[in-house]
């Protein structure tokens, strides 16, 4: 293991009719408060009307901030950061999923900067301050409730980058299974893939000696692949509801990468691809996690032989290593198309015609990944693959 340094300051509220404790964290923080939502499920669903009700009680004055995109733009960021400067806002409430939170992230860090905040998103800038806010979740997936990472579309540029600040994590998540009952079928599997290759990039890293953080992330893994379609068939079940939930916080609040640093090269070329065609984050990792995967099966078959044996029960008696590894990626696809998630990016309608632009959106930093560094090559190689 490598030296490591750990320390999440969210807390964590978690269950049935948890909303309440809106009551009691709100209020130490003053009584402005920006409500942060996306595309009007809450409304429907009956919890913005219930937030409003726990608002009111405490005496908040409300402004609202609607319409935050699947993949949210800087321009809504920039729409939050005015009502929060002009308002004075004290504290900022995001109802919703990783993309709402996300969103609320970059508007707290920009609120305290006097430039665009987009220059802390492309890391011209850092966070010095930011103001403080809390989330109530509505579907697991990212683990945006209890981290620090951002990830920001600005779409008149067609960029889409991944930040974060030790000044950006939630100063407390309400979760409640309940109010992911409503999430559609898409959406929830859409989730599962994305909380699954969060723990795959964590996974796949150089270190050695982490057996137990392996452990976790095969335990992790495989109580997801056993819960999903038991969710999926019965969409509103209280059990299986909490099970994907908690997984899906688990698997990047940081508990699983001690001691290492993940790969995180799939997650970079998935949003040069999104940054594009504005298409689904989680369809794309579902494309283009196995790719990279074969692609760089060689700078450690044990590892992917061990994934195979462990997570997805592959028999390696009379196989090489690296047939038991490409089997157990194998049965990563099958299981996702099994699920419904989309396997090719023709699935979106993508083609080659702009795969040289993709690449270089990819390549902005220069070469990435922790597992195997890729260079141009490398992330064409796994698009072509991909479609």
């Amino acid at each position: 293991m490598e030296n490591f340094t750990y320390k999440n300051p969210t807390k964590l509220i978690f269950g049935k009719g948890q909303l309440e404790h809106l009551k009691t964290e709100i209020p130490a923080y003053g009584k402005k408060v920006l409500l942060v939502y996306g595309g009007g499920s809450i409304k429907k669903n009956g919890l913005y009307d219930r937030v409003l009700s726990q608002l009111s009680e405490i005496n908040a004055e409300v402004f609202e901030l609607s319409g935050v995109e699947p993949n949210p733009r800087i321009s809504t960021v920039r729409k939050g950061v005015e009502i929060c400067k002009e308002q004075g806002i004290d504290f900022i409430l995001a109802v919703g999923g990783g993309s709402v939170i996300d969103c609320t992230k970059a508007i707290a860090a920009g609120s305290k900067y006097d430039g665009d905040p987009w220059d802390i998103v492309i890391k011209k800038a850092s966070v010095q301050n930011a103001l403080p806010f809390g989330t109530v979740l509505t579907l697991a997936a990212t683990g945006s409730e209890m981290n620090s990472g951002s990830v920001i579309t600005n779409w008149e540029t067609q960029e889409k980058y991944g930040w974060g600040s030790p000044l950006t994590f939630p100063q407390f998540s309400i979760l409640d299974p309940e109010n992911t009952f409503t999430v559609p079928r898409d959406q929830t599997i859409y989730g599962i893939v994305d909380m699954m290759s969060h723990v795959f990039e964590q996974y796949f890293h150089q270190p050695t000696n982490a057996p137990l953080q392996d452990r976790f992330c095969e335990s992790l893994l495989r109580t997801v692949i056993e819960t999903a379609p038991k969710l999926l068939e019965n969409l509103e079940s209280y059990e299986h509801r909490e099970t994907i939930l908690y997984s899906g916080t688990i698997a990047l609040n940081g508990y699983l990468q001690m001691g290492y640093r993940g790969d995180w090269a799939t997650h970079n070329i998935e949003h040069s691809v999104s940054a594009v065609y504005d298409i689904p984050h989680a369809g794309g990792l579902a494309i283009l996690f196995p790719n990279w995967m074969k692609h760089v099966l060689p700078v450690n078959v044990d590892r992917f032989k061990q994934m195979a044996i462990r997570v997805f029960d592959v028999n390696p008696a009379g196989k090489t290593n690296e047939e038991a590894a490409l089997e157990g990626i194998d049965r990563l696809r099958e299981f996702w198309r099994s699920l419904g998630a989309p396997s090719r990016l023709a699935e979106y309608d993508i083609d080659d015609s702009k795969i040289e632009t993709m690449a270089d959106k990819a390549m902005v930093y220069g070469e990435f990944g922790n597992f195997k560094k890729l260079n141009r090559e490398d992330v064409l190689a796994i698009l072509r693959a991909s479609l």
